[in-house]
């Protein structure tokens, strides 16, 4: 049996391919070994994911992650599985790899994910050769569901938020401004929460103001991650994460700015990763 994932900061998505079909899907809490630890990675796995599995009985692990960008980030997220799956040979790849694998199988391409983080790369059908190093929510991440929770909490600390998005705000979300200031500095996966407000955002994505925010976020992210690909005007630019799914609309009059042409967009890259791997069942 072969387990694939395909991992983000807020959730990750596994399937189980057995006998050369899909046997089953498990969701679970997403984790990035920029942010946490493998002892916080292996709790997940044993509450959320293996009661699900018989552990013993997999055979191969390919996990596709957020924040998976180096052989010690990787080796927090492989000690984990190790612990959870001791009979599985494991594959740890960055998400980036995984989200162009799904979007282009062989094809070349710009491959962008625009999920709680944002990221970029320049795939040749089988490998990604060049690629934006990822600045994370702090300095970077132009277009996430992070970036643009951020933006909005920052309209509104600044109290730059129109009177009835405010109000709409402190209704759903009642926190004070020490409470939030306290989640993003001092708690656990500041990205994880700034990108919550996602919701809130999509939900009032018709509002001037709201609307705004959103292009001026997606013109960062093409200045940033794309228009930085000598060939951006000539391959089309695909997408990925639940931001980009969302907002699909709003990317393709923004890439028209920019002269890209926009390519797939699906919201999740698990379903054409099953199709990538299905060849080993």
């Amino acid at each position: 049996m072969i387990l694939i994932a395909d991992g983000g900061s807020t959730k990750t998505d596994w399937r189980l391919v057995k006998e050369g079909r899909e046997y089953k899907q498990v969701q679970t809490t997403g984790f990035n070994p920029y942010l946490v630890g493998s002892d916080v990675i292996e709790e997940i796995l044993w509450k959320e994911l293996q009661p699900y599995f018989d552990n013993n009985g997999v055979s191969k692990i390919y996990y596709y992650g957020a924040g998976c960008s180096s052989a010690t980030k990787n080796q927090v997220v492989e000690m984990a599985l190790e612990k959870v799956f001791p009979s599985a040979k494991i594959t740890i790849e960055h998400d980036l790899l995984g989200a162009a694998r799904a979007l282009c199988g062989k094809r070349e391409g710009i491959v962008a994910i625009l999920g709680t983080g944002s990221n970029s790369c320049f795939y040749n059908g089988n490998d990604i050769v060049e690629h934006i190093f990822s600045l994370g929510y702090f300095f970077g991440d132009e277009g996430s569901g992070a970036y643009m929770g951020k933006s909005l909490l920052s309209a509104y600390l600044h109290n730059e938020l129109p009177a009835d998005l405010s109000e709409k705000l402190a209704e759903e979300y009642p926190m004070s401004k020490e409470s939030i200031l306290d989640a993003v500095y001092n708690k656990p996966a500041p990205s994880r929460f700034l990108a919550s407000f996602s919701t809130f955002i999509n939900n009032n994505r018709e509002h001037s103001f709201i609307r705004n925010l959103i292009v001026e976020n997606l013109r960062g992210f093409y200045r940033y991650q794309v228009c930085c690909y000598p060939r951006h005007r000539e391959v089309p630019v695909n997408f990925a994460g639940s931001v980009a799914y969302h907002y699909q609309d709003l990317l393709h009059e923004v890439g028209a700015e920019y002269g890209a042409k926009v390519g797939r967009i699906i919201q999740a890259p698990i379903d054409g990763l099953v199709e990538y791997h299905m060849e080993e069942c």
